[in-house]
């Protein structure tokens, strides 16, 4: 009967995935307070603007919302 009711809640249960959270912000400001050093579309990027204080947070769906907001065009939103 355990493993029944396991099985069920596996097949019932949702899945999440930070990826699918993604939420669109108005400006820098307001998505550096959610990701300090801004939102990098792969972990291969390099910044082109000069040291930064913060590590910015990997998320390729995050940083396609985000486009306009990477100004230098170096794959980083937001970065400081």
């Amino acid at each position: 009967m355990f493993i029944s009711a396991f099985a069920i809640t596996l097949l019932v249960a949702p899945i999440q995935s930070t990826e699918a959270a993604a939420a669109k912000y108005q400006n820098c400001k307001e998505l550096n307070k959610a990701y300090p050093g801004g939102v990098a579309k792969n972990a291969k990027v390099q910044n082109k603007g000069g040291k930064t204080k913060y590590k910015p947070t990997v998320s390729p769906s995050l940083y396609n919302l985000h486009t306009g907001m990477d100004r230098d065009k170096d794959g980083i939103a937001c970065e400081r």
